[in-house]
């Protein structure tokens, strides 16, 4: 009886020993997927050790079974099996399955500008005119301007129609000094100006508004500007090629890193300014012995965008 406790005891231990040893066998190992110079053979690379998969065709059916493929894989090492080239360690997969690669990726951002420029023609003008004069004395100098410039207002209602805004865009009555050394300024005069604007959508009445304005009085023409009295569709316009624009650059960049734009941390309008078109040359403009020429030309506005992307790089 004795005898027989002693081998069943024995025999359990030797499986107790087998088993360890098996289990002390099974290993997990993650890696990329490899082809290998054994026929029909496929690693797997964890780090710098090499696992050669011994039963690859039990998985190869797979969709994600492919070179490059990241996995996660339990077996045994057969550190006793022989191949022809004995490449990387001989591993029997009992499991092996697809891993998200995310964590082996790279993630960086880029920041980038996007410009755009979008060209219109205006449909509003603003001309500033005004009227200038002097006199030693202060009512004097006044009572002159308020007379002239009368006139003038009457000649721009007249010349550039019901359907025009005139308003008075500035007033200033300025004494005129004289500085001599060692002595205070002295008052010589006084110089009253008074600064007409005129909006009006008849861009064609221009010249003829100029000219009626100089000839009623008018002795400083300001400036002659042409813009967008409505100006949201096309400022909305240039914001989007702007964006596209900054998103384009954004994806080229992460081609060329070999990898994609996966987000947009940010984005930064830098604003879209319309360049109104602006005569301001005194000299351009035409006396009363002809017609003031004006080319209108083409409105500019001008739209920047700031993006920061994150590219996504494997």
């Amino acid at each position: 009886m004795k005898k027989n406790i002693t081998l069943i005891l024995s025999a359990l231990s030797l499986v107790f020993i087998f088993a360890v040893q098996s289990f002390a066998q099974q290993k997990t190992i993650s890696g990329k997927l490899s082809q290998t110079v054994e026929a029909g053979g496929w690693l797997i690379v964890e780090n710098n050790e090499k696992y050669l998969l011994l039963n690859a065709d039990k998985f190869s059916k797979q969709s994600w079974f492919k070179a490059g493929a990241m996995v996660t894989a339990t077996g045994e090492i057969k550190r006793d099996a022989v191949t022809i080239y004995q490449e990387g360690i001989p591993f029997e997969a009992n499991s092996l399955r697809p891993v998200d690669d995310a964590k082996n990726k790279r993630a960086t951002s880029v920041t980038v500008m996007g410009d755009a420029r979008v060209m219109v023609q205006p449909d509003t003008t603003i001309i500033s005119v005004s009227v200038v004069t002097q006199n030693r004395n202060a009512v004097e100098a006044q009572q002159q301007n308020a007379a002239q410039t009368q006139t003038v207002i009457g000649a721009l209602k007249r010349a550039a129609g019901s359907n025009a805004e005139i308003k008075t865009s500035g007033y200033t009555l300025t004494p005129q000094r004289v500085y001599k050394e060692n002595q205070p300024p002295t008052i010589v005069g006084y110089e009253a100006r008074n600064s007409i604007t005129v909006t009006m959508s008849d861009l064609n009445r221009v010249g003829t508004v100029i000219d009626a304005a100089t000839q009623a009085g008018a002795n400083n023409i300001d400036s002659v500007a042409f813009t967008l009295r409505q100006d949201r569709p096309t400022r909305d316009k240039a914001l989007t090629d702007a964006t596209r624009e900054a998103i384009g650059k954004a994806q080229t960049i992460a081609q060329a890193l070999g990898g994609r734009v996966v987000n947009i941390l940010a984005v930064q309008e830098g604003g879209a300014t319309v360049r109104p078109i602006i005569y301001a040359d005194r000299e351009a403009y035409a006396t009363k012995t002809a017609s003031t020429p004006i080319e209108i030309g083409t409105l500019e506005i001008n739209s920047q965008v700031q993006l920061i992307a994150e590219i996504e790089v494997g």
